[in-house]
């Protein structure tokens, strides 16, 4: 009923660029936040950025000044901005919303792959 559905993953070469974005379904005023999280296999799934419904955001450090999290006008979509990639951002990358209420819920999450 509420799962957010992203797009905008595949295959790019290292220094690259990709932009996902992350539709969330319900009414934008009962949306808390919104963020992406990525996985990699083996590793433990990790905050990459978010943005709250003030318009505050955070960038894991891994990624800052590569990557930005953004928000169309007036609409529960998200977007991220993904430049300069490089081969260890490659990971599935879920979209994540917070309610009001207090319920979290993750996309299915879009693969990104960064290779030669």
């Amino acid at each position: 009923q509420v799962q957010p559905v992203e797009s905008g993953g595949g295959l790019v070469q290292p220094g690259g660029s990709l932009r996902l974005s992350c539709t969330a379904s319900g009414s934008i005023s009962s949306i808390n936040a919104m963020g992406w999280h990525r996985q990699a296999p083996g590793n433990q799934r990790e905050l990459v950025a978010s943005i709250t419904s003030g318009g505050s955001t955070n960038i894991a450090d891994s990624v800052k000044g590569r990557f930005t999290i953004s928000r169309a006008n007036a609409k529960n979509t998200v977007y991220l901005q993904m430049n300069s990639l490089k081969p260890e951002d490659t990971a599935v990358y879920y979209c994540n919303v917070l309610y009001s209420r207090g319920g979290r819920y993750w996309g299915q999450g879009t693969q990104v792959t960064v290779s030669s």
